[in-house]
């Protein structure tokens, strides 16, 4: 019974990152089926629709390229706005900026990996450096499986040891919950 037990885990193991790549592709799926119905509620042609949509597509898309550019006049008129008004204001500048940072597109500093020991000494995890002032780092330690979940510490820079990872490698291992470390070496680094 223990072995079939055992078996049947594994199986259910097995099947989870096939069921998450089906739940992304079916949200995915959602949304883009959401919109052709919002688009094709203005016209029972389908013509009328697929242009909407293709225009509606292409604007996104220059929206991005122009904002990308540091171009977009719109966007910079709707942060103005959005800054004067108290509580909005934060969310949006904090929400601007995990978008950055996650993007690749932080102008300050190259994002970067640490590890930092935690919950003890002698236990090593990876950190996002999120900032970083004089002699202090500003970190984001993500929990597994979610890396979108953690919590947000300071640190002094001898308290760090820096990683060759990259952000995508660190939260492959992250979300793998240390199956997939591509830096096996870096271990050597770690003090003891």
């Amino acid at each position: 019974m223990k072995k079939i037990l055992n078996h049947t885990l594994i199986g259910v193991l097995a099947f989870i990152p096939i069921m998450v790549i089906v739940q992304i592709v079916l949200f995915v799926k959602d949304r883009l089926t959401d919109l052709f119905q919002f688009v094709y509620g203005y016209s029972d042609n389908y013509l009328v629709t697929f242009l909407l949509f293709a225009a509606s597509f292409a604007t996104i898309t220059y929206v991005g390229h122009r904002v990308s550019m540091g171009r977009f006049s719109i966007i910079a008129m709707f942060e103005h706005l959005i800054e004067r008004i108290p509580l909005l204001s934060t969310i949006y500048r904090v929400t601007k900026k995990l978008v950055n940072m996650i993007a690749g597109h932080q102008l300050q500093e190259p994002r970067e990996v640490v590890y930092i020991e935690y919950p003890k000494e002698g236990i090593w995890v990876p950190a996002y450096v999120t900032n970083k002032t004089e002699d202090r780092y500003v970190l984001f330690v993500p929990t597994s499986p979610n890396p979108t979940s953690g919590f947000a510490v300071i640190v002094h820079e001898s308290k760090v040891v820096k990683s060759d990872m990259s952000i995508e490698q660190v939260t492959s291992f992250i979300i793998s919950v240390g199956a997939d470390f591509e830096k096996v070496s870096e271990i050597a680094k770690l003090p003891k």
